[in-house]
């Protein structure tokens, strides 16, 4: 394969101007020795051509990610590489516009799933949970003992700061831990590592997403929260979520807030993950939620006060914060049952629900599927 062609091309596409529908590329090697010649050739001639910085490469998607000026002139390549655009992803919390609010002692939805009944014989403790968001808030008070290094995949030379608050009300929900003043997440002696795909706007690519599970892999994180999606599925996305799969991590993602009954966003409806509805404080699936047979579990989403950047409180709602207190749960879980596969963890989290209540709207024959997640269930049930 004329790997030196193939780094031509891309650094003529680097150096005109960018179309402004953006037109960046994931670049998939059939076989790892090809990915591998590619890095190899690369770096060599980085030297000389320092556009190829702008090359990302993900190994465990075996891919380069860069403009591409005519992708169809790649297609020479024949089956040895496959390209596949690069398009946005979108955060799953309803209202950026959210409210602000004083957060002392448990949340509601922290309550809800019963997780302070299992805090007597698990608290998380040591528990790694990559969060794949807009980053974390290293300042706050909640969250002074819950975070990890992590990783900017924005400006890696930074840590990965919170910028927008999605990031840093996930990673309150999941593992606050502040008794005194603030508030107590599902899993407060959990570790987060905070992994910032997306920007201040809350926008993030395909790309960006797949790094990011590419660096949990090499981190050996247990747990990744994914709270966001979007309608098309990726190869490139699937791939890299089966490998992280395979190495035994468990994947919690969010299923959309389109209100939908017969479908949900990927990466959640991946059969590799954990889709997660949302419901209210009555049980109910709430209205914004996708629902249906590709929901595996509800957790609260509805009215969420969690941590907020600048040492702030803000509620929230949306499938966003129904997966983070998913994610707290397992990682309740894991603790006090390490060992467990992700599908193990998954066959247990679909088992240990409480039933939802149907809305008033709801007739006889359109029976509630699904349950909400019971942190306490999951715990007694992991045991048998």
């Amino acid at each position: 394969m004329d790997y030196t062609g193939l780094l031509h091309q891309l650094i003529d596409g680097m150096r005109r101007p960018e179309p402004e529908q953006g037109g960046r590329y994931l670049i998939r090697f059939s076989k790892p020795q090809q990915y591998e010649a590619c890095l190899l050739e690369m770096s060599r001639m980085r030297n000389e051509y320092t556009d190829l910085g702008a090359v990302r490469s993900s190994r465990l998607a075996r891919s380069i990610i860069a403009s591409v000026q005519c992708p169809e002139d790649l297609y020479r390549y024949g089956d040895e590489i496959t390209i596949e655009a690069d398009v946005p992803i979108s955060l799953h919390a309803t209202s950026l516009h959210s409210k602000p609010s004083n957060a002392q002692g448990i949340p509601w939805g922290v309550k809800q799933i019963r997780a302070p009944k299992v805090w007597s014989v698990s608290t998380g403790h040591r528990i790694k949970i990559g969060v794949i968001d807009t980053g974390a808030d290293y300042h706050h008070p909640d969250l002074r003992y819950s975070l990890a290094r992590g990783i900017n995949l924005l400006n890696r030379s930074l840590l990965p700061h919170d910028d927008n608050g999605h990031g840093t009300h996930i990673a309150g929900t999941i593992a606050a831990a502040n008794s005194t003043a603030g508030m107590i997440g599902v899993a407060p002696r959990s570790l987060i590592y905070p992994v910032k795909a997306f920007d201040h706007n809350g926008s993030a690519y395909v790309s960006d997403i797949v790094l990011g599970i590419d660096w949990c892999v090499r981190n050996k994180v247990d747990i990744i929260n994914m709270s966001f999606g979007m309608k098309t599925r990726s190869k490139a996305l699937l791939d890299v979520v089966n490998r992280a799969y395979h190495a035994g991590i468990v994947i919690v993602a969010s299923s959309g807030n389109d209100g939908k009954r017969r479908s949900i966003d990927y990466p959640a409806r991946y059969p590799q993950t954990i889709s997660v509805g949302a419901t209210d404080k009555n049980r109910r699936i709430a209205s914004f939620s996708n629902r249906g047979a590709y929901v595996d579990v509800y957790a609260p989403g509805d009215k969420i006060v969690s941590s907020w950047v600048q040492g702030k409180h803000h509620e929230m709602s949306g499938t966003s914060m129904a997966t983070s207190h998913v994610s707290g749960a397992i990682a309740l879980l894991l603790a006090k049952h390490p060992g467990l596969s992700p599908g193990e963890i998954k066959t247990l989290v679909k088992r240990a629900t409480i039933p939802l209540r149907a809305r008033k709207t709801t007739t006889a024959k359109s029976k509630v599927r699904g349950g909400e997640i019971d942190a306490l269930r999951l715990i007694q049930e992991g045991g048998e």
